[in-house]
């Protein structure tokens, strides 16, 4: 069964037909420029464009980088101030046509990591963070989400989290893998002090060259990297979308 998957993202909004089976795209992605600014029409707008590309009919599931509660966009930490209050589910469904999933990010690629990836038949208390622009986060308990919780922005050395410890941080202070690796464990070892994880899952961009920090990093809990690495996010999505069906 395919279900059409799509990943909002600051810089990309991305989307392909996902045989959820076996948590797989069927064919290539489709990638189309986040606009600027990325008013709720504008991003609209990009979600009709993808459906119509791939010209699949019927429900689709959507990640957003924000706290969705009842499809209803919270927050707008790393996009536009015009999404707080936003009906994301209506707005998308409005413009497409098709019935629609509304999901934070950082939860839909924790879904498919779950379901399919490095979280796979783990049980207990499972942490997947994502490191990119910010810190996205999925807590699972026995394999069961707990949506929105976005640690990204609990208060570390005085600041957002991932104003110190994101892969955007490393760039921007040209931080070594060893210094920013130290600032990561820091930050895992707080996380592991709240929450006592039996495993962590390390994902976004940056776990593609985990070999390069995952030295400096000493929990308790199991440290592994994410392995469906960028595809995670529209995976996700779409087996979200399976309630809709």
């Amino acid at each position: 069964m395919d279900i059409l998957g799509i990943d909002i993202g600051g810089s990309g909004v991305k989307g392909a037909p996902v045989n959820v089976e076996i948590g797989e795209f069927n064919t290539d992605r489709h990638r189309i420029e986040t606009p600027q600014p990325a008013t709720p029409a504008a991003v609209a707008g990009v979600v009709k464009e993808i459906v119509n590309y791939f010209d699949l009919k019927g429900p689709f599931g959507c990640t957003f980088p924000a706290v969705i509660l009842h499809g209803v966009a919270m927050s707008a930490a790393n996009v536009d101030k015009s999404w707080i209050g936003t009906d994301a589910e209506t707005l998308f469904r409005e413009a497409t046509g098709f019935p629609v999933c509304v999901l934070n990010d950082a939860d839909a690629a924790g879904i498919a990591e779950m379901r399919y990836g490095a979280g796979r038949d783990h049980k207990g208390v499972v942490i997947m963070l994502t490191f990119g622009t910010g810190i996205g986060s999925a807590i699972f308990v026995d394999g069961r989400l707990v949506p929105n919780t976005e640690f990204g922005h609990v208060e570390f050395k005085g600041m957002d989290a991932e104003h110190r410890a994101s892969a955007q941080v490393r760039k921007d202070e040209d931080l070594s893998w060893k210094k920013w690796g130290k600032r990561v464990n820091e930050y895992l070892n707080y996380m592991e002090m709240l929450f006592s994880p039996d495993l962590f899952i390390i994902g976004g961009g940056v776990s593609k060259r985990h070999e390069k920090f995952f030295p400096y990093l000493t929990t308790r809990a199991e440290i592994v990297p994410a392995q469906m690495f960028n595809d995670a996010g529209i995976i996700g999505a779409a087996l979200a979308a399976q309630e809709l069906l």
